[in-house]
């Protein structure tokens, strides 16, 4: 196999070829996605919730970003690693976005960064872009903006709102994003914008339109219950099995049928005598 890149995707779209994405967070779980095909894996700031446990990505950082993006980053031979900027990592000017994509790429080891925003944020695309480095743009629902949404909402339901979105679209495609991310948007709407764009678009909770999709891999495993969006399918349930797992070796470790003798490491018994 050959490494992911932008190139990689670019052609996926040309041939109608469908890109398979995922957040990772780890090395070890970032290595089987590596093993398993997957095109691209997002270090998502989602990592704010099914890591960190916060309610919302806001108090994500950059250092969180650069430690759990170079260690996904250290894992992939072939995935294509994309990195989130954190909020407020871009926002405040042009000059700030570059410094923190250019960390991202230096310090992470990322292939590609992600920002939240349209028309807004094009400035930025267009800089880092400048500078060499791929940009994939993320449109709809997004997160960051979660207070000035007023909540998780679908975008785009009024013709006011899905006009807006087929704007941010390209205008992002127009600043030098190499793909977007589309999230929380009708299904038609996404793949009306997908035959729109010429670069790819990546659906989350945007239907089978899209020239890819992307799921937080705790939310498809089964692992992360204290909410599970209506676009989420859970492929396993390795949460139940991993719960069962530690309960397991509660119970062995206190009725002390673990470790046996397969687990242990022996001494000749002259010696523990002489120790005496």
């Amino acid at each position: 196999m050959k490494k992911n890149t932008t190139a990689t995707f670019a052609e996926m779209k040309a041939k109608g070829e469908k890109i398979s994405m995922l957040t990772c967070y780890d090395y070890s779980t970032a290595k089987l996605m590596d093993e398993s095909g997957i095109n691209a894996i997002l270090v998502g700031d989602s990592l704010g919730n099914v890591m960190l446990g916060y309610e919302d990505t806001l108090s994500v950082t950059m250092e969180d970003m650069i430690t759990y993006g170079g260690a996904v980053a250290r894992a992939c031979k072939n995935t294509m690693v994309v990195i989130d900027m954190p909020f407020m990592s871009y926002q405040v000017s042009v000059e700030q976005a570059l410094t923190n994509a250019g960390r991202l790429m230096k310090e992470a080891r990322a292939n590609a960064v992600k920002l939240e925003g349209g028309a807004s944020v094009c400035k930025q695309i267009k800089a880092i872009t400048e500078a060499g480095i791929p940009v994939m743009a993320h449109i709809g629902m997004t997160p960051q903006s979660v207070n000035s949404f007023g909540g998780f909402k679908v975008q785009g339901k009024s013709e006011e709102d899905a006009k807006q979105i087929i704007e941010d679209a390209l205008a992002v495609q127009e600043a030098g994003a190499f793909s977007v991310v589309m999230e929380c948007v009708p299904k038609d709407l996404a793949a009306l914008i997908t035959k729109k764009l010429s670069i790819p678009t990546i659906g989350i909770g945007a239907g089978n339109g899209t020239d890819g999709q992307v799921l937080v891999y705790q939310d498809m495993l089964g692992m992360f219950n204290d909410y599970v969006p209506k676009f989420v399918k859970q492929y396993a349930s390795l949460g139940d099995m991993m719960k069962k797992a530690f309960k397991d070796y509660d119970r062995e470790v206190k009725e002390t049928s673990f470790p046996n003798e397969e687990h242990i490491f022996k001494i000749d018994n002259e010696i523990i005598t002489k120790l005496y």
